[in-house]
């Protein structure tokens, strides 16, 4: 598996290569398989993998929060939730708060000081194991970037559908189902 400190060149590397698989994936796909094959990827890969050596989701984005989760971890760190959101929190322009990156609560050993009640959207990362993957295969193939197992993962979704980068233009009839 690639390093995190070297899947952004990776990924860019291949830009144009992901860019034509994700358009074959659009063309030659089942959904409900891919969707599967995601699900199964994310069970492998992740059980192996202490995203703790990484956290470059951590050091890149910034996080939206409901205010229930906003008022869970200022709980959790002892402060009042105005206390919390006037130390931590910016507003988002769409309404509601965010913790900007890289997380201040990302500890120098790679752990999360708020694990116990960390926000859903981090629980979550990456969506590779949520539904209608098909749908949302452009946030999915940016994330190859950041987070060494979803390039992994779309490497190995290449090899599962016989992906010849040399001949993007040919596409195959063979669908996996």
């Amino acid at each position: 598996m690639v390093e995190p400190d070297k899947v952004y060149d990776a990924a860019c590397g291949i830009a144009d290569e992901n860019e034509a698989f994700r358009a074959y994936l659009k063309e030659n796909a089942d959904p409900d398989e891919l969707d599967r094959q995601f699900h199964r990827l994310h069970e492998e890969l992740f059980s192996s993998r202490d995203c703790c050596k990484c956290n470059n989701c951590c050091r890149i984005y910034a996080v939206a929060l409901r205010e229930d989760e906003a008022e869970s971890i200022s709980a959790f760190l002892g402060l009042s939730t105005p206390d919390f959101a006037e130390r931590y929190l910016f507003r988002a322009a769409v309404g509601g708060y965010g913790i900007e990156g890289p997380c201040p609560f990302l500890q120098a050993d790679g752990r999360c000081l708020i694990h116990a009640c960390k926000p859903t959207v981090c629980k979550n990362y990456p969506p590779t194991n949520q539904p209608d993957r098909m749908g949302n295969l452009l946030h999915l193939f940016s994330l190859a970037a950041e987070c060494p197992v979803v390039y992994e993962m779309i490497g190995r979704l290449k090899a599962l559908y016989g992906y010849r980068p040399d001949q993007p233009g040919v596409k195959s009839h063979n669908r996996i189902v």
